[in-house]
């Protein structure tokens, strides 16, 4: 007998995943509910972490890259004293300390991280090392077998200031770029302030277009298992292209590229607004209101890079 494949469904869901859980298995929970044959999240979101986690069911897993690479923004809390193996509450203590920093030389401190910056992931992260995560390496990490030292990577930090503190700790509001870690954040932050510092709650306001304020509980979505309303939470797979160029096609041209053929750009309906881009930009192709395929000029011709089967 056939395996059985799920329902023909196709959009976002902007989930405010509860802390406790995995970003996995907030994924297998609206994949349920909506009976879905595919779904994906865009962006891992810590099990100890709450907010937005932007989940894309059916075709839409298809443009998940896009949405992960969008601005992220958060809020969060840390203590002072003790910086800790995972860089937040669950791990163990590695290094103390007795200062406690003022409300003005955090503020001072601050300005040194933003813009491009240099960040060590932390140890317990899903970096891959030699084809292994790091988060593994670390669990198997002893005195025969240390941790291989990670390696700094550029991450962009748009704002990033203080929202109240005192000596027991500190709270934080952040915009940043893709790939950044908060946990690593605050880990840097308390060495550049003398102190040790480690996350205790992390909540993520916003991924891209995906706000909080306009997020579904997974509680209240799961209240809706297989009903109708659940498809009123649905947003278009278009969502999470808002700011990829549209480029109108016609039926015939939308045919050929949903059969992996590419397009000349000279030909094409909407020539005049796709010579704006760049040889290497990517485009959403649109037939009426139905996109068909994300696209991309190559060597003046309009080539398929992910057919959408809507």
């Amino acid at each position: 007998m056939a395996k059985r494949r799920g329902q023909a469904v196709h959009g976002w869901i902007n989930l405010d995943k509860p802390r406790g859980i995995s970003s996995a298995r907030a994924v297998a929970i609206v994949k349920r509910v909506f009976d879905a044959s595919k779904a994906g999240h865009g962006g891992t979101l810590d099990p100890l972490a709450s907010g937005v986690l932007p989940i894309a069911i059916g075709e839409a897993t298809k443009t998940a890259s896009y949405t992960m690479g969008k601005s992220k923004s958060y809020e969060f809390s840390l203590a002072w004293g003790s910086e800790t193996s995972t860089d937040d509450t669950e791990g163990e203590v590695i290094r103390q300390s007795d200062i406690r920093p003022s409300e003005d030389h955090i503020d001072r401190a601050l300005a040194q991280f933003h813009g491009a910056i240099d960040q060590v992931p932390p140890d317990y992260s899903a970096i891959k090392i030699n084809g292994s995560r790091a988060y593994d390496l670390a669990r198997q990490a002893g005195a025969d077998q240390p941790l291989p030292a990670l390696k700094p990577r550029e991450v962009r930090i748009d704002q990033f200031r203080r929202l109240e503190s005192d000596r027991a700790g500190a709270r934080f509001f952040v915009r940043c770029g893709k790939g950044t870690y908060i946990r690593a954040l605050a880990r840097d932050l308390g060495r550049v302030l003398g102190s040790a510092a480690h996350v205790t709650s992390l909540r993520r306001l916003s991924v891209g277009q995906f706000h909080v304020d306009h997020a579904i509980s997974l509680d209240f979505l799961e209240k809706l298992t297989h009903s109708a309303a659940a498809l009123e939470h649905l947003h278009p797979v278009l969502s999470a292209l808002d700011d990829i160029p549209a480029l109108p096609i016609s039926r015939t041209e939308a045919q050929k590229l949903r059969h992996g053929q590419t397009l000349k750009a000279l030909n094409v309906s909407a020539k005049q607004r796709f010579a704006m881009l760049k040889t290497g930009s990517t485009a959403i192709a649109i037939e009426g209101q139905t996109p068909v395929a994300l696209v991309m000029l190559k060597a003046g011709a309009i080539c398929p890079v992910r057919v959408l089967n809507l």
